[in-house]
């Protein structure tokens, strides 16, 4: 590991386990946790420890190569209903195609439903799309994202172009999703609860790197001249929307969402960052084993609405020694908290609103 790197790490203070929505605890010191997310041990839950999923929806956005790409190829293997997102027809096709020629004949079905997330305006239909599809829905992952395109990059409607990508799109598309999971709710029954869910997509630099209070909201209008602070900023703003998902939807609809570092993978969210790539090679790791952190997020017993709000590690693995500045930034003012991910949940509410 680079010597800064490692600084970094161990600059981290670290609190004690809790596997609800966050709490602030005495703080400990644990630059274990850290290096084992770099290092993650062999994952202990794979697609061969799930059950035949026939008869479940699953939804992957972003599904059309990389970690997703391998997702979708383990759940259609196990006979799910599997729908994976892409900007394009042409992509998304043959994605299907290769999960279809690389797994064989199935009982499940895969399919694809065109989702641009930086285009905020598009996202309705593409929902609609989807619900004219299906009438439930039992895991979403929000997997789809941007790294560090070219500084001044920017949305549709003219956000930073990570802000857009991976929190504001995702924050909309999963919003009109919420009929689809509550009926799968009802239709799972009360032997099944915890297990319809929202997977966020985050990062381990949301906890190296991040501020005091998690984001500064000024520089959410304000992006600031820095490609990594803004992909940091999106990664944190993933996280605060799992845990506010889970404050708000988990006791009233029963539905558990999870945030996670799927761990450091070799995937074309790199392709703007060659430097940085080439600078983490030693670090990166192939797609299939991210793969089997999202698939633990998604679909592993050990995650219910006891703990729903958890952050999964690589590779399958709930991280129980979560940076305290960041629990506190998710706890709510009434407990004492700074209440920012109430914060960042506010400003996506505000900036998506017109578009449902």
């Amino acid at each position: 590991m680079a010597p800064s790197l490692l600084r970094r790490v161990k600059d981290v203070q670290f609190s004690k386990p809790s596997l609800a929505v966050p709490t602030l605890q005495s703080p400990t010191y644990k630059v274990s946790s850290q290096l084992s997310q770099f290092f993650p041990p062999s994952p202990a839950f794979t697609g061969k420890d799930i059950p035949f999923q026939k008869g479940k929806v699953f939804l992957v956005t972003g599904g059309t190569s990389g970690i997703g790409f391998e997702l979708a190829k383990i759940l259609y293997a196990r006979g799910g209903t599997v729908y994976i997102t892409g900007r394009t027809d042409e992509k998304a096709k043959k994605a299907v195609q290769d999960i279809q020629a690389a797994v064989g004949e199935r009982d499940g079905q895969i399919d694809y439903v065109i989702l641009n997330l930086d285009d905020l305006e598009s996202i309705k239909e593409s929902a609609e799309t989807f619900m004219a599809k299906e009438s439930k829905l039992d895991v979403l992952w929000n997997n789809a994202g941007v790294a560090q395109p070219p500084l001044g990059a920017l949305s549709k409607q003219g956000f930073e172009l990570q802000l857009a990508t991976n929190c504001l799109g995702p924050f909309l598309f999963t919003q009109m999703m919420i009929p689809l999971l509550d009926a799968a709710v009802v239709l799972n029954g009360p032997s099944f609860l915890g297990s319809v869910r929202v997977v966020w997509l985050s990062s381990q630099v949301a906890e190296l790197s991040s501020p005091l209070d998690g984001i500064v909201m000024t520089e959410l209008s304000n992006a600031p001249q820095d490609n990594a602070r803004n992909y940091q900023n999106s990664k944190v703003g993933s996280w605060f929307l799992s845990t506010e998902f889970a404050r708000r939807y988990g006791d009233e609809h029963g539905i558990v969402s999870v945030a996670m570092n799927p761990g450091a993978a070799n995937t074309n969210l790199l392709r703007n960052a060659r430097w940085s790539k080439i600078f983490r090679w030693p670090l990166l790791y192939s797609p299939n084993q991210a793969a089997l952190t999202e698939l633990y997020a998604g679909l592993s017993p050990d995650i219910n609405l006891e703990n729903n709000g958890c952050y999964v590690i690589p590779w399958g693995r709930i991280h129980t020694t979560v940076a305290p500045h960041l629990r506190n930034a998710m706890r709510v003012q009434d407990v004492g908290g700074t209440g920012k991910a109430r914060q960042f949940w506010e400003f996506c509410e505000d900036k998506t609103k017109g578009y449902h």
